[in-house]
């Protein structure tokens, strides 16, 4: 599949590239510590180093109009789509190394909640870039380029991808959601437990 940059016209529709409006150095010379498996991705929703630091209380108030927030991370080795999941707000991505986004669109769910996954976008991050990913914008773990981890700050809603507290219905919407503010579909091949399996087509491989 053609894989797009992020500053291309065509991310617009999905979300945007911040530039040059924070100071990431701190940031990313912690990330630079983390874990990074070459046979998984992992993925913690909320570090206290991370949200300890000065620049992380001028995300809160600039993107987050004073609202909670929480500051994770995503690092690992991925190949491939697996899923696409969603949120009610944006979610905010900082590039540590270079990675691959695989995007859809909310407007393209089908009313039984299937997408077919021929409608998914790539798009091609840089290291240092900071980008947004609309409400709308559907998504999941990035891609390795060229078989190397991966590591990608992930800033969110406090409490956003949490374990939920309520049995929801397994009607409708509400059998997407697997945590907290987080609603996913799953590829049947990627066999993620608890999860429906409504992308329909092939599983996205980026190689």
């Amino acid at each position: 599949m053609q894989i797009k940059k992020a500053t291309d016209v065509a991310f617009k529709e999905y979300g945007r590239v911040v530039t040059g409006k924070f100071d990431l150095e701190d940031l990313t010379r912690i990330m630079n510590l983390t874990e990074a498996p070459t046979d998984a991705v992992i993925y913690y929703p909320s570090i206290k180093e991370l949200e300890e630091l000065p620049v992380a209380e001028e995300i809160r108030k600039s993107f987050f109009g004073e609202l909670p927030m929480q500051i994770g991370y995503c690092n690992g080795t991925n190949t491939k789509l697996n899923a696409l999941e969603y949120h009610r707000n944006s979610e905010f991505g900082i590039a540590i190394s270079d990675m691959i986004i695989l995007v859809g669109k909310q407007q393209d769910i089908q009313d039984d909640f299937t997408y077919e996954t021929s409608k998914v976008e790539a798009f091609y991050v840089n290291a240092g870039e900071m980008i947004e990913m609309y409400a709308t914008t559907l998504h999941y773990a990035p891609c390795s380029v060229d078989g190397k981890p991966f590591r990608n700050v992930v800033i969110l809603p406090k409490g956003t991808n949490t374990d939920i507290e309520t049995q929801f219905s397994n009607m409708g919407e509400d059998a997407l959601m697997t945590a907290k503010n987080k609603w996913l579909i799953a590829h049947e091949n990627a066999k993620i437990e608890g999860a429906v399996n409504g992308l329909k087509g092939i599983n996205i491989e980026v190689k």
